[in-house]
């Protein structure tokens, strides 16, 4: 029996790398980053399911954040998130790799939790992409017990997938995981289990009446990116290479950096051959030919002919707007380089005759990644903290009442800089803070390049010379916010009422009563239920002895 201390090692391993990025943001307060913008209670308005006027790109995360901040407050939502995230992604790596070495498992676990993708996705606020890399490792296991055909493994797999389907992109990472682990026998449960948990997107995503094409001005904007002098596919090997600058780690910048890739992809490579003897070849093969495909996918615009064929792609192909921000699919190559890495220790390590020696190999494999890349720790150093929500969020939050009509905010732009958040970018909290849906211009702006938006209503918004002309167009609310960047067209408020004033907020009542559309929630609601009872069957058949499921004996696992 394995002593208690050894079994502990990695939860205590894998909290502490928790802890070393989450500690300063355990406060009372929100962390508002880019993208990663909480509300004390979100609400479950129609965009939260995907029946806004725009693709459901975070759907069904926010329908998710909105039923959980009714019992526990956003801000303790948000820290158990992300620090699920962490201690999740380096725990299911450490459990996922083939070994009785504890040591192998501590590599596997800081090589795979400590990596500039989670840094720079926890950054830009990308928390759902989190929640799916975490749950990739668990992901992986459970198909491989499919693939050999364990007990309850199924029930395992659905369970292991439900956090990583919020969004669209993670769903799409962990569906193609689940299929490459469980192998192509089980493609027939593995796709149905891929459809049902991604329907509450997927629904509406077809039901959507605005146009599914993207601009494809996103490829440039959004391809990958060199952090150092080597060229960008060298920075998506090392798991690195997003395209947004100002989320990337300093450290990703050091002239050494491309140099500590090429070793740690030279150790990897070394040891994925013991990856294919303790799996076997078929599923060990499978997994690298994906991590493969997903640097290849993250560096494609980079490539030649690579942006023309995106370019094509997004302009032609509804749906292709997933392929922009490619350096996400680089979570399939994290993988496989994190379990090679430990295994190429490993290797390395029973080598030498001293066990001095092979200690102190291990200490340094897993301190390697924390070493070249100290500044995910303590919030990236600083770069994120916690912030409160000024009285007047609150204050216009319980005014805004029956009266129908989305709320429209300004000044157009999506995202913010707030004194009271430190002028840290974030996007708007509107959407997620109000009980009423929020009418955002979602045109970004990257460098020099403007992407436009995806919501048609903005249009006719720019087009307005009047509230009457909003009202029209089914806003019922003007909601101005101040300290932030960007101007407010006077013609938008002329013959608007102010019903609320402060220091930060002002909020208008357009004239007369706005159109409202008629919203059919059937579909998605059917899509939603769909997907809740597979979780609950899943969780009813771990729960319950396999002889209460159905035949008494049980096959043995069989090796394909």
């Amino acid at each position: 029996m394995e002593a208690p201390g050894r079994r502990l090692a990695l939860p205590v391993l894998s909290a502490a790398l928790a802890f070393a990025v989450c500690g300063p943001l355990l406060g009372r307060g929100f962390v508002l980053s880019y993208d990663m913008v909480f509300a004390p209670r979100q609400y479950l308005v129609p965009d939260a399911v995907g029946l806004g006027s725009v693709l459901p790109r975070s759907v069904p995360a926010d329908a998710a954040v909105a039923v959980a901040t009714t019992v526990v407050p956003g801000d303790i939502v948000q820290k158990i998130v992300v620090l699920l995230a962490i201690f999740g992604a380096a725990l299911g790596a450490g459990r996922l790799v083939p070994t009785e070495q504890l040591g192998t498992r501590l590599v596997a676990a800081t090589a795979y939790a400590w990596t500039p993708y989670v840094a720079e996705r926890l950054f830009i606020g990308h928390w759902p992409l989190l929640l799916t890399y975490a749950c990739l490792p668990w992901i992986v296991r459970a198909g491989l017990a499919v693939r050999n055909r364990e007990p309850k493994a199924v029930p395992r797999l659905v369970l292991a997938c439900a956090p990583a389907v919020l969004t669209p992109p993670g769903g799409v990472l962990a569906a193609v995981v689940m299929v490459v682990a469980a192998g192509p026998r089980r493609l027939t449960q593995t796709g149905a289990i891929a459809i049902l948990l991604n329907l509450p997107w997927l629904v509406p995503t077809f039901l959507n009446a605005g146009s599914t094409l993207s601009d494809p001005a996103g490829v440039t904007a959004f391809s990958a990116r060199a952090e150092s002098w080597g060229p960008a596919v060298l920075s998506v090997l090392g798991l690195g290479g997003i395209w947004n600058a100002e989320t990337v780690p300093g450290s990703r910048s050091m002239p050494l950096v491309p140099v500590l890739v090429l070793v740690a992809v030279a150790v990897a490579v070394a040891g994925v051959r013991q990856l294919a003897a303790r799996w076997g070849t078929a599923p060990a093969r499978a997994l690298i030919l994906l991590g493969v495909a997903g640097v290849l996918l993250a560096s494609l615009a980079t490539l030649p002919g690579g942006e023309a064929l995106l370019t094509a792609a997004i302009r032609h192909v509804p749906g292709a707007g997933l392929l922009r921000d490619a350096q996400k699919w680089v979570a399939w190559w994290a993988l496989p380089l994190a379990l090679g890495f430990a295994l190429g220790i490993e290797l390395a390590a029973s080598k030498l005759r001293s066990v001095q020696g092979r200690a102190a190999l291990t200490a340094a494999a897993v301190v390697f990644p924390l070493l070249t890349m100290p500044d995910l720790a303590w919030g990236g150093w600083g770069r994120l903290g916690t912030a409160r929500y000024p009285a007047d969020w609150q204050a216009v939050s319980e005014v805004l009442g029956d009266r129908p009509g989305d709320v429209l905010a300004l000044p157009l732009s999506a995202f913010r800089g707030f004194a009271w958040n430190d002028d840290r970018t974030q996007l708007d909290p509107a959407p997620r803070f109000l009980p009423k849906p929020v009418l955002l211009d979602d045109t970004l702006r990257v460098g020099t390049e403007r992407i436009a938006g995806e919501d048609p209503r903005i249009g006719d918004v720019r087009a307005a010379t009047s509230a009457a002309e909003l009202t029209a167009a089914g806003i019922g609310w003007i909601l101005v916010e101040h300290g932030t960047p960007g101007d407010v067209d006077p013609r938008l408020l002329a013959g608007a009422t102010k019903v609320w004033a402060g220091e930060w907020l002002t909020l208008y009542r357009t004239p007369g009563v706005p159109a409202v559309k008629a919203i059919a929630w059937t579909p998605v609601v059917v899509a939603n239920g769909v997907a809740l009872g597979l979780l609950c069957v899943a969780l009813l058949c771990r729960m319950l002895p396999m002889r209460t499921l159905g035949r008494g004996r049980i096959s043995p696992p069989r090796k394909e």
